[in-house]
C-alpha cells in the first residue's frame, strides 16, 4: 500500500497558497484493508475513508469510465491495481493532477508544475468533456487564480464551448450549479467566473438573466460603459473590493436584470427596471437553491438602489419607508449590507471607480438619528397600539426633517 499527497493541496503548496485541506490517494489498497486499519468510510459512489486520527479523506486510488449524460453517468474501477499515474488522468485540470509521494518526490506526469509556473489551466484530456461539473470548476479556479495571473489554454476553453453545444451542460443539476457559483462569489474576482461561462456559451444555458444583460444599452451620461452587462461585472468586480460576504456580491450581480427586458423602442432608458429585476430575481431563487439571505438583500436592491443614489433628494418621509423596507430598525447589519451594495452599483461605471459615495454615510446618519425613538417614549400618554405607532412616526418625521437640515448633499 501506498499514500500519495494529491489534488489541490500539492498544488497550494507549490504556489504559496495556505492549505487547508489535504486529500489522500491510496495505492494498492482495498476497502476491507483500510477498515482493518481503522479508517471510516464515507463514499457512497466510491471508496473514501477518513483517517482515524487526522480525519482527513484517503480515496483508493480509481478510474472512470463514461456511463451516462452528466456527472453522475460514470462507473469507477478502484481495483488494487490501479496506478496513481491511472488516479491522476482521470482528474480534471493538470495543475490539480499532481501527487506528493511518501518520499516527497513530485509525481508530475502531464505537466502539471510547468503549467503552474506558466499560470495555464489546461485540461488533462479529452476526457474532460465527459463531465459539465469541470466547467464549473474552471470557470472557479479563473476567478480565484485571475490575481495570480492565471489564463485558460485555448484547447481546453474549445472543449469547455464543444460541450455546451453538444447539451452537455444541460445535465448539470441546480444544487451543483449553485453550490459551484457560491464557492467563485467568495474568489478575489468572482467577476471572471462568469466571464468565462459566458465565454464558452455556458452563461446562457445557466444564468440566461444575466447572459440577456448582455448588448443591452443605457444611456452613456451615467453609463460610460454603456452595456448593461459590463456595467453588472464592473459593479461586482466593486462589490468583492468593498466586501467579502456572499450575498452583497450576488446582490451586486443580479441588482439590474431587469434592464434586459427592457421594450428596445425604450432604449437606452429603462423606466420600471427595478420591479421588473425583482420578478427575475425571484425567478433565478425558484429554479436553484438560492440561501434566502441572498434572494432577500438582493431583492431589496434591486427594488431600491435608485433610492439610496438619490438620499440625498429624498423626503424625510421617503427615507422613512425605505429604512422600513429594509427593516432597518430591527436589522441594521442587513442595511449596512444593502448601503455596500448601492455603493459598488455606485461605482461599477467607467471613470467612477473611485469616487466617494456620501448617499451611504447620509443613510447611516439617518438611522442612527432615529435610533433613540422607540414605544417606550409613548407608553405614558395613555395611548393604543395604533395611535402609539403613529406617534413614532411622527417624531421620526420630526428628527428627519431636522436631520435633513443640517445634512446637505457635499459640492
Amino acid at each position: 500500500m501506498k499514500i500519495y499527497l494529491v489534488g489541490g493541496a500539492v498544488r497550494d503548496e507549490r504556489l504559496g497558497l495556505p492549505v487547508s485541506d489535504r486529500d489522500w490517494c491510496v495505492v494498492g489498497a482495498t476497502p476491507d484493508a483500510l477498515l482493518a486499519l481503522g479508517y471510516k468510510p464515507v463514499g457512497k459512489d466510491f471508496p473514501v475513508f477518513l483517517h482515524p486520527e487526522s480525519g482527513e479523506e484517503y480515496a483508493l486510488a480509481r478510474t472512470e469510465r463514461k456511463t451516462g449524460t452528466g456527472y453522475h453517468g460514470f462507473r469507477f474501477d478502484a481495483d488494487p491495481g490501479v496506478s496513481i499515474e491511472d488516479d491522476l488522468r482521470r482528474r480534471d485540470l493538470t495543475i490539480n493532477a499532481m501527487a506528493v509521494g511518501e518520499d516527497g518526490a513530485l509525481i508530475d506526469p502531464f505537466g502539471g508544475a510547468a503549467d503552474l509556473d506558466a499560470r495555464i489551466l489546461r485540461h488533462v484530456s479529452e476526457a474532460f468533456i465527459e463531465d459539465p461539473v469541470r466547467i464549473l470548476r474552471v470557470a472557479k479556479f479563473a476567478a480565484r487564480f485571475a490575481r495570480l495571473g492565471f489564463t485558460i489554454a485555448d484547447d481546453t476553453l474549445d472543449l469547455m464551448s464543444k460541450m455546451v453545444d453538444n447539451g452537455e451542460v444541460d445535465a448539470l443539476v441546480a444544487d451543483r450549479v449553485w453550490k459551484e457559483t457560491e464557492a467563485a462569489l467568495t474568489a478575489e474576482n468572482p467577476q471572471v467566473f462568469f466571464d468565462t461561462l459566458r465565454r464558452c456559451g455556458a452563461l446562457a444555458r445557466l444564468y440566461p438573466e444575466i447572459d440577456n444583460l448582455f448588448g443591452v444599452p443605457q444611456p452613456e451620461k451615467w453609463h460610460p460603459e454603456i452595456d448593461c452587462g459590463i456595467h453588472s461585472m464592473m459593479v461586482l468586480e466593486q462589490a468583492a473590493k468593498l466586501s467579502p460576504e456572499g450575498d452583497i456580491r450576488f446582490a451586486a450581480l443580479v441588482h439590474d436584470l431587469g434592464k434586459a427586458t427592457t421594450d428596445k423602442k425604450l432604449l437606452p432608458a429603462h423606466h420600471g427596471h427595478e420591479q421588473r429585476s425583482i420578478k427575475l430575481v425571484k425567478k433565478m431563487a425558484q429554479r436553484l437553491p438560492i440561501p434566502n439571505a441572498f434572494r432577500d438583500l438582493a431583492l431589496l436592491v434591486a427594488e431600491f438602489h435608485g433610492h439610496c443614489h438619490q438620499a440625498f433628494e429624498l423626503k424625510a418621509s421617503t427615507v422613512l419607508r425605505l429604512l422600513r423596507k429594509n427593516d432597518a430598525f430591527r436589522r441594521p447589519e442587513r442595511f449596512e449590507k444593502f448601503l455596500v451594495t448601492c455603493e459598488a452599483d455606485a461605482r461599477g461605471r467607467s471613470g467612477f471607480e473611485d469616487r466617494e459615495y456620501p448617499q451611504a454615510d447620509y443613510l447611516r446618519g439617518a438611522l442612527r438619528c432615529l435610533s433613540g425613538i422607540s414605544a417606550r417614549d409613548f407608553t405614558q400618554d395613555d395611548l393604543n397600539g395604533a395611535e402609539i405607532g403613529a406617534a413614532i412616526d411622527k417624531a421620526r418625521l420630526a428628527a428627519l426633517e431636522k436631520y435633513k437640515s443640517t445634512n446637505q448633499a457635499p459640492k
